[in-house]
């Protein structure tokens, strides 16, 4: 082919393809975009409750395996360790049945004040128990998916607890499913109550589930807690009842600037749990949705 046939023309833009820094500058854009509806809009709710429903089946088979193993292995724990296990559970009764009867003693002279002084006794919330599924894969998160949900009359804002007190709050419910934030998230806070001394502080997570504690802000130097108090929750938010066992004092030391460096161990097994109690909050809808 003579050399003056030859196109010396370069190739056309669509074939070199769009440059990288061109992609980089679109996709931010749409980003932020999507940010931004998102906020206003508020678009991905539901789209993220319907993806959880729709991935509840799976989730539910793929955790099946797990189930089983759990039962094989308590199917195959030792005859001794159930023995000593039975032996510790009957020593725990004895002393819960004291317990209970100083507590039904209590109760009934509290019922009898509060009829003398015309006060309405307090509605106590419903409680609905659930399982726990799975820990949230966000570390900055800590959080649990429960296999309750709206059907079951679940709403976000609802007390989480196990067997020895408050584990955290839900934070998204979704027809099948909820997710739980735990109280030691650094972004919870919960209204606590001193029950020796009366003192009324609130209570923030470390976000650390390895050594999971709360730190109580802005406690005077002259306080009068001390090592070993124990912390209930005050019910001034509304959100959660008042009375319930939050947590343990196990540190407190003045500080320079005229407060106390007061911190506590949570009283729930916020690594360990497995079933938990959902309390609904009062003059919420608790209803469970219809077919549910």
């Amino acid at each position: 082919m003579p050399p003056g046939t030859l196109d010396r023309t370069p190739p056309p833009f669509f074939k070199r393809g769009t440059p990288a820094l061109t992609k980089l500058l679109l996709l931010s854009a749409l980003a932020v975009l999507l940010m931004v509806l998102d906020v206003r809009l508020r678009l991905t709710p539901p789209l993220r409750s319907a993806l959880a429903t729709v991935l509840y089946p799976v989730q539910w088979v793929a955790l099946q395996p797990v189930h089983a193993v759990r039962w094989v292995a308590g199917y195959l724990t030792d005859v001794h360790a159930a023995r000593q296990q039975a032996e510790a559970a009957q020593q725990a009764l004895a002393a819960q049945a004291d317990r209970a009867g100083l507590v039904e003693h209590l109760a009934q002279e509290n019922r009898e004040l509060r009829a003398l002084l015309g006060l309405r006794e307090q509605l106590w919330p419903q409680a609905l128990g659930a399982e726990i599924l799975y820990a949230l894969p966000d570390p900055y998160r800590p959080g649990v998916v429960i296999d309750r949900g709206t059907m079951h009359g679940v709403q976000p804002g609802d007390t989480v607890m196990d067997g020895w007190g408050v584990l955290g709050q839900v934070t998204r419910a979704h027809p099948g499913s909820s997710e739980v934030t735990l109280l030691v998230d650094r972004r919870l806070a919960v209204p606590v109550l001193n029950t020796r001394s009366g003192e009324r502080y609130l209570a923030f997570g470390n976000g650390d589930l390895d050594a999971p504690s709360l730190t109580l802000r802005f406690v005077p130097a002259q306080t009068d807690t001390v090592v070993g108090d124990t912390l209930v929750t005050s019910g001034i938010d509304g959100v959660y009842p008042p009375g319930l066992p939050v947590a343990q004092i196990t540190r407190v030391e003045p500080q320079g600037s005229g407060f106390a460096w007061v911190e506590a161990r949570p009283l729930a097994r916020v690594r360990d749990a497995l079933h938990v109690l959902v309390l609904h909050r009062r003059g919420a809808d608790t209803r469970p949705a219809q077919g549910g």
